[in-house]
């Protein structure tokens, strides 16, 4: 089992802009305990949302199905989700708006969160980086294959976590989150949204367990050299 107050880790952001797609890691090997988060594939073979202790696949074709839990990983974030405020909002508020209103509810912005949006959208927009395959070229590189949705007047959830300044790199910095629709049939990484009538629950995290890869191709990778800024930019969106 694991610490309710502790962010599990596998790799690091800065591995996926450099084309470390492929790990020895399974879900299964790192879920137990845990019943929340985000993450990929090897390969990046879609974006993975799980919460409620049920994990999804999303895919570039656009379908979404259960956690094949032997598939491996080469980057995620998972937790057991307790959430410490829940606040219901009844208002458009635009992604701008309103993550610079929750940043207002945080406790400190200083720590990691874990952040769960139910409800109402107006719009969510979402994309999923097609399959790699090998010799992989930089996440930069790869997200010209990713599949764009826009889901209006949509339900659903989105999930993910607040990552403090001195973490870009390791994680994103600001709000990373995953949707998918409440049918369970859809959704992707998240690049923008407005919100309409959703329930917005929190937990900070203050402990982060930080598994970095053994691989050769991790061991051999160039984290020296990247723009983060900008290649996180244009990774996520």
């Amino acid at each position: 089992m694991t610490n309710d107050d502790t962010l599990l880790q596998i790799s690091t952001m800065m591995a996926l802009l450099d084309g470390v797609f492929e790990s020895e890691v399974s879900y299964a090997s790192v879920l137990d305990g845990r019943d929340f988060g985000i993450g990929t594939f090897d390969h990046l073979d879609g974006e993975m949302i799980g919460f409620d202790n049920t994990f999804y696949q999303l895919r570039s074709d656009g379908s979404a199905r259960p956690l094949d839990p032997e598939t491996t990983t080469p980057f995620c974030t998972l937790t057991r989700f307790t959430p410490t405020q829940s606040i219901q909002i009844d208002q458009e508020m635009t992604k701008q708006d309103f993550e610079h209103w929750l940043s207002t509810q945080l406790a400190t912005i200083n720590s990691f969160y874990a952040v769960r949006i139910d409800g109402e959208f107006t719009e969510v927009k979402t994309r999923t980086v097609a399959r790699q395959e090998q010799p992989f070229v930089p996440i930069t590189e790869a997200v010209a294959t990713q599949s764009a949705r826009t889901f209006k007047q949509t339900e659903g959830t989105l999930a993910g976590y607040y990552t403090p300044r001195f973490g870009h790199g390791i994680a994103v910095a600001g709000y990373h989150l995953h949707f998918i629709d409440q049918a369970r049939e859809g959704g992707g990484h998240v690049f923008d949204y407005t919100v309409k009538n959703v329930t917005v629950s929190f937990e900070e995290k203050p402990r982060l367990d930080l598994r970095l890869p053994t691989t050769a191709a991790y061991r051999e990778a160039d984290l020296e050299s990247h723009d983060i800024e900008q290649e996180i930019k244009i990774a996520e969106g």
